[in-house]
Order: structure tokens, then C-alpha cells, then sequence
């Protein structure tokens, strides 16, 4: 937990020398030296390599028929595991809780267990940070509720809590860093599709109670996430700049007006088979929380009828009976793979930044916006953002983020890219990379989505939401 910082300026040298001594102490904790290989041809350049900057998590998951990617995370002392949907479109980060707790998915061994370590609704991260409050602070020791929402109706009701979240650095030491989040005592998803069976969400968005936020603040790490999605299943995720490439990397500025907390970018183009489509001026947001890429009515419509046009004559037909997505095409027989049909799609481009040779290019090729269902067909993973409320806005997700290093610079204020090798885990001090092996990359719980989510025990009874 951090305290507003003092405006006192006498006696600083030996108030910081007493902070840095004291944060050693408690903080970093000795690990053994490693040795580092020969660096191999070919590799992407690391930008940094100071120590303990940055903290590394393999990612599992997919967008079909998973639907998100997720880490795992201790919490807690002792720790205990919990497996996060990693979502850069939302700042809260919030664990299932046995307040008890209602509309959990995890039994209740797998949920969080208060200990008296709930916030105050006076605290910083509670009162200033337009987080949305069930009640007034009436009194300034009540606790913090909290209730967020989501775009797909969802949402969790809690109580900000603060504990400690062991991290192992790049240079091998260990943190215990006190950090604060959500204890969700109730979960609601009216949607048609069932909530996702993790512990609760990971939020990275631009918010000072976002993880990445905090980090910052406390000296650990600097306020840039990385985020690398495999097609394939596999992954990483990185707090910190270590993994930064000094070359190669398009970058395009946030938009800063009006004040956002999501990572929306400033106008772009949008552009079909290298050719314009007549559709400007439209912002994205880059969010890792939704599963499925969104247009706006406009820019939809506009894809999916040169996609149809360029569909004549193909040996595909629409179908109706597969509800899997909005729009699916089924061939002569099963398909397996977006391999099989990728020939007949045109890759779609946003031109970022005006004109076309200055502007900056993000390319979503067919894989990056086709699924394969389990009934065979390919199906359209960009839908109409319109049709579901999210008015004029643009969403790129999950779909469109396979294959690439996406790169969310808070620092500077850009949001980069560059194609990836994301089934290879960078390793900081070594430029040959590693393979995100079973053995080595994914610790225990990767893998294991049917023992993990089976079943629930918690008990529906909530009282008055006191932990």
C-alpha cells in the first residue's frame, strides 16, 4: 500500500537512505547468479536490461472456443494460485472472494479468503479514482465497495482489498509488494454465453488502481505491459519495458483528449487487399479482454461486403446453423484449419496516423480474424459493434492480437507492434529466446481447465457485504 508522498523536502537524504535500506530488507530477497548463453543470429534486440524491471508471466488460452487467455498468480502469504483473464480494457483487479460468495464459478477452496485487510472508503485508490461506489463514505473507516460492469453485461461487486503478490524479477529476485484489488463477493453474467470459469480479472488499463499502475508507483517495474498471443494456445505477458525491441516496432499516440482510461488510439483508415475502403476517421481501442475484434456499423458493413463479393464463385456458402458467431461460411466438407481457406480471404489494414506513407500500418490477415467451429465452418471473428451497444466505438481483440507483440507504453503514451514468435518466451540477458515448453514455461495449472473449474460449492448466502 503506498501513502500520498510527503511535500517535506528537509531531511531527505537520510529519509531516502532509510526507505531504500528498508525496502531491501523487506522487499528483494538474494537468488543465485545465472549464467546467460551465446546470443543467436536472428533475435530481436532487447531495448533494456536493468535489473529487476520487469516480471514475466506465460500465457494460456485461445479465442476458439476458450475465449480469453489467461496467467496464473499467487496471492496472499502463503501464496495461493489464481488464473486471471488478462484484460488491458479495464483497470480493477479482482479475484472470486468467500465473503461468502454468489455467482462464483470456483469452489471455494480456489476463492480468495479475506483476513481483516479490506480498504477504507477514505483511501487513496477508493476515493480518488472515479471507481464506481455502492454507498457514500459516510464514515471515512467503512470499507471500499466497489461495482464494476462490463460491455458485455457482466459484473462484480466487492470490496478493495490489499495483500501481498509474490514476483519473481528478471533478474531472478523476488518481490512481495503489497497491492490492492477487488475481493468480488457477487458475479453476474446475464449474457447467453456462460462467464468465463477463471478466478477473476487481471486489469491493466490505464487507471492508477490498475496492477501495471501500481507497480509503477512503487519503483517496481515501469508502466509498460507486453503482450504476445499465440495461436497455438501459448504466450507471454510482461510488466515492465525489458522486453521492449529497440527496432522494428510500429508505433502510434493514444489519444489524450478527452481523458480516457483505455487504450484508444487516435484516427485510422480502414483498408481492404491494400485498397481504401472509404471508411476514415474511426478510433480503436485495444483491448485484451474481449475475445472477438468490433466495427462500427459503418466499417462492418463495409468488410463484410467485400468479403461476400470476393466469395463469389469460392466453394463456400453462408450458413445459418451454425450459431457459433454471426456470420459462417460452410465448404463442400469439414474444414480444420484457417489454413485451408486463408487463400480465399483478403487481409484487412488500419492506417493509423493520415497519409499513406506516413501512416502507421496494423495488418490483420485472415487468420487473425477467421475461426474454424467445431462443426467445420469458418466463421467472421470481426463483428458489429453497433448491434450490441457499443455505439460508434472499435474494439480490437484478441482475434486480431495472435501473432503479434503488442506493446502498451504508458510511459510515453504509445501503443506499439510487431510480429512475434509468441509460442517463444523472450529471455531478458539472452537474445536466443526460449520455447514455452509444458515442462518449463507453464507452471502448475496450465492445461488443466477441466479439473481447475469443475464444480462449485460457495454458498449463495450473502448477508450484508461485510468482509
Amino acid at each position: 500500500m503506498m501513502n500520498p508522498k510527503s511535500e517535506t523536502t528537509t531531511n531527505l537524504f537520510p529519509g531516502v537512505f532509510f526507505f531504500c535500506v528498508l525496502f531491501l530488507l523487506l522487499f528483494v530477497q538474494p537468488s543465485e547468479a545465472t549464467t546467460t548463453k551465446d546470443s543467436s543470429k536472428g533475435q530481436v534486440k532487447l531495448q533494456n536490461h536493468r535489473l529487476g524491471s520487469s516480471v514475466v508471466f506465460p500465457v494460456s488460452g485461445n479465442v476458439y472456443p476458450l475465449g480469453y487467455y489467461y496467467v496464473l498468480l499467487n496471492i496472499g502469504n502463503p501464496p495461493k494460485l489464481f488464473d486471471l483473464d488478462i484484460d488491458t480494457g479495464s483497470d480493477l483487479t479482482w479475484v472470486q472472494c468467500d465473503a461468502p460468495c454468489n455467482g462464483c464459478t470456483k469452489p471455494r477452496d480456489n476463492q480468495y479468503k479475506p483476513n481483516h485487510n479490506t480498504l477504507p472508503c477514505s483511501h487513496l485508490l477508493c476515493s480518488g479514482l472515479d471507481l464506481p461506489q455502492i454507498k457514500s463514505c459516510d464514515d471515512p473507516e467503512d470499507q471500499c465497495d466497489y461495482e464494476i460492469g462490463y460491455s458485455d453485461h457482466a459484473s462484480s461487486v466487492g470490496a478493495l482489498v490489499s495483500d501481498e503478490f509474490p514476483l519473481r524479477l528478471e533478474n531472478g529476485s523476488t518481490l512481495r509488494p503489497h497491492l490492492t484489488f477487488g475481493c468480488g463477493y457477487d458475479q453476474q453474467n446475464p449474457g447467453p454465453h456462460p462467464p468465463p470459469p477463471t478466478a477473476g480479472i487481471l486489469g491493466l488499463g490505464r487507471g492508477k488502481v490498475s496492477i501495471s499502475s501500481q507497480l509503477s508507483s512503487l519503483g517496481v517495474t515501469k508502466n509498460v505491459i507486453v503482450h504476445c498471443l499465440s495461436h497455438n494456445g501459448k504466450g507471454f505477458l510482461s510488466i515492465g519495458d525489458e522486453l521492449v525491441p529497440s527496432s522494428g516496432v510500429t508505433w502510434t499516440s493514444l489519444a489524450l483528449k478527452p481523458p480516457s482510461k483505455n487504450y484508444k488510439t487516435g484516427p485510422a483508415e480502414l483498408l481492404f487487399n491494400d485498397k481504401t475502403t472509404g471508411v476514415k476517421g474511426i478510433n480503436f481501442i485495444f483491448d485484451s479482454g474481449s475475445s472477438y475484434t468490433y466495427f462500427n456499423a459503418e466499417a462492418y458493413q463495409a468488410v463484410l461486403d467485400l468479403i461476400r463479393k470476393d466469395l463469389k464463385g469460392k466453394p463456400f456458402k453462408d450458413t445459418k446453423e451454425d450459431k457459433s458467431l454471426p456470420v459462417c461460411w460452410k465448404d463442400k466438407k469439414p474444414l480444420k484449419s484457417v489454413h485451408d481457406v486463408k487463400k480465399y480471404f483478403k487481409t484487412i489494414t488500419l492506417r493509423f496516423g493520415g497519409s499513406q506513407k506516413k501512416g502507421q500500418l496494423f495488418q490483420i490477415p485472415p487468420e487473425s480474424y477467421l475461426i474454424i467451429t467445431e462443426k467445420g465452418n469458418v466463421c467472421l471473428g470481426i463483428l458489429n459493434g453497433t448491434e450490441i451497444g457499443l455505439e460508434n466505438y472499435n474494439i480490437i481483440g484478441d482475434i486480431s492480437f495472435q501473432g503479434i507483440m503488442v506493446i502498451y507504453d504508458n510511459e510515453k503514451q504509445m501503443i506499439g507492434w510487431i510480429p512475434s514468435d509468441c509460442d517463444k518466451l523472450p529471455n531478458v540477458g539472452q537474445d536466443d529466446g526460449g520455447n514455452l515448453s509444458e515442462e518449463e514455461a507453464y507452471p502448475r495449472g496450465f492445461g488443466l481447465i477441466g479439473e481447475l473449474f469443475s464444480g462449485t460449492d460457495a454458498s449463495r448466502n450473502k448477508k450484508d457485504g461485510e468482509l
